[in-house]
């Protein structure tokens, strides 16, 4: 425990020295979200990076999101403490591959998720979060998307949209993986509990959700919630911060397996050593930089009313 307490007064001396700001995916280890200046979702981060006044920003969180801080923040040096950090669904799609699946559907707009590499972004018309898939979508003049990378996501978009959905056949591991069977399960174990579900689940897992959010949209929902109690279908990450700001509530993981390795990945130790070694800076050629910049400003552009 003393060793842990000098680590975090360490981490917080050298934020200071270098005039850094540690921002932490709600599916970060409870450790790193505790000494996290802010906590929240991967573009909600990025955007509050722009805001600070800070030189560095650390991004504990996974490769595209450091990236997405370093779309958005150019002129500020962007840390990812773990550099093998990465996420499955995003290296699922190539912007070569997306440049030939674009001339099947000359027609089409492109829908880029935010959980995706920036040179992906940078062939794509326009972003969406999982808590403005649909409302981008339906944004569009196109009547044609093709959407990209998460197949769950495009298709839950498509139910909510008269648009035709082209999806790319990409996914999270990690959601992907949580079954109908787990859900019967957890609702078992917990009938008076509420079930929350992800949009990267399969559909079948959304069906037999009682709401369906984003990590931001989870956390408002029980916060403001009379119901006390919440079986949730996502990363297993988010219940720390569901119990640290709901003490009078419980929360349980729809599943043991919700959990990804890469989100993970950084300890206090590693955070600690990023910031003495000012490492891994994450950077964006500029041409790629200024495309996929140009695709998450047409999404901020619209107003989000979810």
């Amino acid at each position: 425990m003393q060793d842990i307490r000098k680590t975090i007064e360490r981490i917080n001396e050298l934020k200071h020295m270098r005039n850094a700001v540690i921002l932490a995916h709600n599916y970060e280890r409870g450790e790193i979200q505790d000494v996290a200046d802010f906590t929240g979702d991967s573009l909600g981060l990025s955007q509050q990076a722009v805001q600070q006044k800070a030189d560095v920003i650390v991004f504990c969180g996974v490769h595209f999101m450091a990236e997405s801080a370093a779309i958005l923040s150019p002129h500020k040096t962007v840390l990812l403490p773990e550099l093998h950090a990465g996420c499955p669904m995003a290296s699922m799609v190539t912007a070569g591959a997306m440049r030939e699946e674009k001339k099947k559907y000359p027609e089409a707009a492109v829908v880029c998720y935010v959980n995706s590499t920036a040179e992906v972004k940078a062939e794509s018309d326009i972003c969406c979060t999982s808590a403005n898939a649909i409302e981008v979508v339906n944004s569009l003049n196109e009547e044609e998307v093709l959407f990209v990378p998460d197949r769950n996501l495009a298709d839950y978009v498509a139910r909510n949209t008269d648009k035709r959905i082209i999806p790319w056949n990409g996914h999270c591991p990690t959601h992907n993986q949580i079954l109908v069977s787990d859900m019967i399960k957890a609702r078992k174990a917990h009938p008076d509990a509420e079930v929350l579900a992800h949009p990267e689940c399969r559909r079948e897992v959304l069906d037999l959700s009682d709401k369906i959010y984003s990590t931001t949209g989870m956390l408002d929902h029980a916060g403001r919630s009379a119901t006390k109690e919440f079986i949730v279908a996502t990363e297993k990450g988010i219940l720390h911060k569901l119990e640290k700001d709901n003490p009078g509530k419980k929360f349980y993981s729809a599943s043991d397996f919700a959990v990804c390795p890469d989100m993970k990945a950084i300890d206090l130790d590693a955070l600690l050593l990023s910031l003495e070694k000012m490492q891994h800076i994450i950077s964006v050629p500029e041409d790629v930089r200024v495309r996929a910049k140009l695709a998450l400003d047409r999404m901020l552009a619209i107003k989000r009313n979810r």
